[in-house]
């Protein structure tokens, strides 16, 4: 009897705490999600104040020690000496440029993908889009750098313009994935009433296919804006005597062994990326991703 009555408890309990969470969907949602958010706040927030934090330190010229000491001295150099500011804006045009060229070349591509690719078709492009990110990115970057060398296939040589040419191949698929996905949302419909109602192909374009899809180049945008603002390795590879913000952080990491400065400049991006998600949250596109 005391066997079956603990039996009967055992399935009672389960249904009463499956009721419970039944009844409680953002109960069930918070326990989901407890997990990885301690981990986001742990690992990245975390990390990030430490690195804001560290920022406003020093270094001991003479023993190299960290000096854990409030002082402004790193974000005044990184003002006032000239060098760090025309480094910050070519980064952020190399960013721009890349970002743009990307969406030239990605937004016919997706469109051709999404609605003129028979659905079979359209499965097949996207694993080619996909197939590049599956090979390293060193080995596309000294890919790119034997194509660039002086004997290579292009023989452009090494520089910016190398640097925003293979930047523009690394980060590509990460632009042409989202713009699919929201040209495939669309319905083909509003393209036919536009057709219907005497809009041209221009017009068409202007008045429906962008609005509609602006989300999603946002979303676009933000990969390959924030992944070159950041890279240096490539630079390291293809950019000759350039310099952008990542090697100047990499730089001080190594060679200068001046930590606090490294950590100055690394606010760099995450301040402009923060200015760049808080414009383009003013024009609604974050809120129909």
């Amino acid at each position: 009897m005391t066997a079956g009555v603990g039996a009967a408890k055992g399935p009672t309990l389960r249904r009463e705490i499956s009721a419970f969470f039944h009844r409680h969907s953002r109960v069930r949602l918070s326990l989901l999600l407890s997990a990885p958010l301690a981990w986001l706040g742990l690992a990245y927030l975390g990390s990030l104040a430490a690195l804001i934090a560290s920022a406003f330190w020093s270094t001991d010229t003479f023993t190299g020690d960290l000096v854990k000491t409030f002082t402004w001295a790193n974000f005044h150099d990184l003002l006032t000496i000239d060098v760090y500011r025309t480094i910050a804006l070519r980064s952020v045009w190399v960013a721009a440029a890349v970002t743009l060229i990307d969406l030239a070349i990605a937004f016919p591509m997706a469109f051709a993908m999404a609605k003129l690719a028979s659905p079979r078709a359209q499965r097949w492009l996207v694993i080619l889009v996909l197939t590049p990110l599956w090979a390293s990115y060193l080995v596309k970057a000294y890919a790119w750098r034997v194509m660039l060398s002086s004997g290579g296939i292009l023989g452009w040589g090494y520089g910016l313009t190398a640097t925003i040419a293979t930047l523009a191949y690394l980060w590509l698929p990460y632009m042409i994935l989202p713009i699919y996905a929201g040209l495939e949302r669309m319905p083909n419909a509003l393209l036919d009433a536009a057709g219907d109602l005497g809009a041209r192909g221009w017009r068409t374009f202007r008045t429906v296919v962008w609005p509609l899809t602006f989300p999603a180049v946002v979303a676009g945008s933000i990969f390959t804006f924030s992944l070159s603002l950041g890279d240096y390795i490539t630079v390291k590879i293809v950019g000759g005597k350039s310099q952008l913000i990542g090697n100047v952080v990499y730089d001080n990491i190594g060679a200068a062994n001046n930590l606090p400065f490294a950590a100055a400049v690394a606010t760099v991006p995450v301040v402009i990326m923060l200015v760049y998600l808080a414009a383009v949250r003013r024009t609604g596109a974050l809120e129909n991703l």
